[in-house]
């Protein structure tokens, strides 16, 4: 079972002793706890598809110490990721560009582009800096499940196959990271989190808003890691309604015989088990992980969430939503 160790000088230590010998670790970011092996070594990123059960042509994104390191891994930049990197790195943003020599095609799922971004997260900062190169760190979950948020999650799923996972507390976005196509003089976004098409709009004094990829475009979507398979799927049932519809539509279900669970902006009613309330999209991005693994603690047969509008960074936390209830 993995030793949950607290990120301190000798965590750090123990976990780049792992990485050197080719072997994974468990590593919080800002947005999800993530995978990490050693991204330019083959067999180290063979072992990240084996532990996470990971279909092999599903890219990783590479996580750099600083925004300098960005030549180690891409064959060329653009003035577009050069300006995304200014404003946004380090930070909860990945962008994809051509791919360097040195990394594997293994790295990429066999594409010629590579995800890559600098991680704002001090534990993740103080290991890629020992390290001192990139780390690939797919989310730290058996592909399919959801997203890790703490220390424990990663337990849960990856415990007999990890020796070591550094705690930092729980991730403070929840989200995995917004995904851009920088390869050309606008940003295609294709996969949304939270920096929004907004943020880069504003951020980049575009005319015209970001681009997104349609679920269609299969070489757009290809080139994104996270987007092509089934994602954050609880054991239990997942039930989407209307914004305020809830309770009642939860409280419909348990007078069905079924046991219930709710995440509202609302208490839930009497027979009903209250996973999470929210406020705002914000809110229930940084707590939607967890909620979808509270229900599977709370032995819920299906979880009623309430919809959030699809502006910001609500877009990000429907696409999840659908997924998980797909």
């Amino acid at each position: 079972m993995a030793d949950v160790v607290r990120p301190d000088a000798d965590g750090i230590r123990a976990a780049v002793r792992i990485l050197r010998s080719g072997g994974v670790v468990g590593m919080p970011t800002e947005t999800v706890y993530g995978l990490a092996a050693d991204a330019l070594d083959p067999a180290a990123i063979e072992r990240i598809f084996a532990v996470k059960g990971r279909p092999a042509d599903n890219p990783l994104i590479v996580h750099l110490g600083t925004a300098s390191q960005l030549d180690q891994v891409v064959a060329t930049t653009t003035p577009l990721a050069e300006a995304l990197a200014e404003r946004f790195w380090p930070g909860p943003l990945t962008v994809v560009l051509d791919v360097g020599d040195a990394v594997p095609a293994i790295t990429t799922g066999g594409l010629r582009t590579v995800a890559v971004r600098v991680p704002d997260h001090p534990v993740a900062a103080a290991l890629l800096s020992a390290f001192g190169g990139p780390l690939a760190a797919p989310s730290a979950n058996r592909s399919g499940r959801p997203s890790p948020t703490t220390a424990q999650h990663v337990v849960a799923d990856l415990g007999d196959d990890l020796e070591v996972v550094l705690d930092g507390g729980r991730c403070p976005v929840g989200l995995e990271s917004t995904v851009v196509d920088a390869r050309g003089s606008e940003p295609v976004v294709l996969r949304e989190g939270s920096i929004t098409r907004e943020d880069l709009e504003v951020a980049l004094s575009a005319g015209t808003p970001a681009a997104t990829t349609s679920g269609g475009d299969a070489a757009a979507v290809a080139a994104s890691p996270g987007t092509r398979y089934r994602h954050y799927t609880p054991s239990c049932t997942v039930e989407l309604v209307a914004p305020g519809d809830g309770p009642d539509h939860a409280s419909e279900l348990a007078r069905r015989g079924a046991r219930v669970g709710l995440v509202a902006a609302d208490t839930a009613p009497e027979g009903v088990v209250g996973i999470a309330r929210f406020r705002d999209a914000s809110e229930l991005a940084q707590r939607l992980y967890s909620a979808l693994r509270d229900a599977e603690a709370a032995d819920v047969e299906i979880l009623v969430v309430e919809s959030v509008p699809e502006v910001g960074v609500g877009r990000a936390v429907m696409d999840r939503l659908r997924r998980a209830a797909a």
